[in-house]
């Protein structure tokens, strides 16, 4: 077999995860317009915003998880010249993840009245009830693109996804502004007009992909098989199994953060304004290391489907030293810009203060977020996922919560205790992850 230099390798990764970052910043980048909007309007408006989508989000990652199985699975039938093969696991994944989304977004919209119960302020909560309803109908759209998206990138293709996300995210913008103030002709709905932008801007991702995908001549040999294959089967049990893993460890990371936002919001909507902006600046930076990894994955299921062990191991390798770099240098942007970067989204003296001391402790975690990520993304190429997963259960739930729970609480650390305690975690799950990494590729 041919050997790759490591030059050729970073060369290659960077080229694959520079469209999938911008693609993934791109999906931040919307929550942070609507912040941007929702904390000039104030602090309860904004809370109200933080709160719905932190609630939002915990059952949208599982929706997304389920999606990232496809990228290897389509990557290898792609390697091995399968186009049938290839459309199988479109036409099953987009089944299984409608029927995913549809659920999901019937457990959020009917269960919405729970958030009077979840002991946080009223009048934020008054304002979140109806931007919640609003948002939870984004799902279904949002499981198309993210569908759409893992398949493209099984056939190396980052760059639809990326163009996609780009005018999809300009499109909430101008459409935040123009219903938030009632501008070019629409009403002025407030700081509901930032639910509905975010709504009709995910509804044209979802369709433009779609369409992109059902008429764009490089999918033409797959789709002749469409109509041929059927649901269920091999297809259907190997996306089910990668993916509901893939979902779990999205979702017991991520809500390790939703539930430190409700111990936060205990401590007043301040708290809950404060940890909104720094989550926010931190997920930012957060999309570079995954779309690193959605890099990683891709090379490292190319070569697991050719049998090359030892590219595959380069490849991985050299996914975890790219994102070590890149998330080194967002560990200095934080720690030296932390009283600057609040600013953008309030001018709150008190929230500012508490963000600020917020940043400086996601910088601290910067390279283990990136090394977390990254080593799940180079293992799910190689379809390890259950591991990864109960790594993640024990990480998130058994170890940060409670820790959370004591440091926030018992010793009155409030917000900066709870961040604490997820730093921890952070530590723990990429250490160990990445340690997973290198045994099964020792050798």
């Amino acid at each position: 077999m041919k050997t790759i230099t490591n030059r050729e390798h970073i060369k290659e990764t960077i080229f694959l995860s520079l469209p999938l970052i911008a693609t993934q910043v791109g999906h931040v980048f919307t929550g942070m317009a609507d912040n941007y909007f929702l904390g000039r309007l104030g602090k309860t408006e904004l809370a109200a915003g933080v709160l719905s989508n932190g609630i939002f989000v915990l059952l949208l990652v599982f929706c997304i998880g389920m999606s990232f199985a496809s990228t290897p699975l389509v990557s290898s039938a792609h390697v091995n010249n399968d186009p049938e093969k290839k459309a199988s696991l479109f036409k099953n994944a987009l089944i299984l993840n409608l029927v995913v989304s549809v659920i999901a977004f019937l457990l959020l919209f009917f269960l919405s009245p729970l958030l009077k119960y979840l002991q946080q302020p009223d009048d934020v909560v008054e304002m979140a009830m109806p931007f919640f309803n609003v948002l939870v109908f984004s799902m279904i759209p949002i499981s198309f693109f993210f569908t759409c998206k893992q398949f493209a990138e099984g056939l190396s293709n980052t760059r639809a996804a990326m163009y996609i996300s780009i005018i999809g995210n300009l499109l909430n913008i101008v459409l935040n502004y123009c219903l938030i103030y009632g501008k070019c002709g629409l009403p002025a709905m407030g700081y509901m007009g930032s639910a509905w932008a975010s709504f009709i801007a995910r509804c044209f991702m979802g369709g433009a992909f779609l369409m992109y995908i059902f008429y764009n001549p490089a999918t033409r040999e797959m789709k002749a098989f469409l109509k041929k294959v059927k649901f269920g089967g091999e297809s259907l049990r190997s996306l089910w199994k990668i993916g509901i893993n893939s979902a779990m460890q999205f979702t017991f990371e991520v809500a390790a953060f939703v539930i430190a936002l409700f111990m936060a919001g205990k401590f007043g909507k301040e708290q809950i304004d404060a940890h909104g902006i720094a989550i926010t600046l931190a997920a930012f930076t957060y999309m570079f290391a995954s779309g690193i990894s959605s890099a990683g994955t891709i090379r490292v299921s190319h070569f697991a489907a050719a049998n090359n062990k030892a590219e595959l191991k380069k490849a991985g390798n050299i996914a975890v030293l790219l994102v070590l770099c890149c998330m080194g240098f967002f560990a200095l942007v934080l720690s030296s810009m932390n009283n600057v970067l609040p600013r953008f989204f309030t001018s709150d003296e008190e929230i500012l203060e508490l963000s600020s001391s917020l940043l400086i402790i996601a910088a601290v975690f910067q390279l283990f977020d990136g090394l977390q990520v990254t080593s799940i993304g180079i293992l799910r190429g190689m379809e390890d996922v259950k591991f990864p997963t109960y790594i993640t259960l024990i990480g998130y739930w058994v170890l940060a919560l409670p820790l959370a729970y004591v440091l926030g609480f018992v010793c009155k650390m409030e917000v900066i205790g709870i961040w604490w305690a997820l730093t921890f975690s952070l530590v723990f799950v990429g250490i160990i992850l990445y340690w997973r990494f290198w045994k099964l590729t020792k050798g």
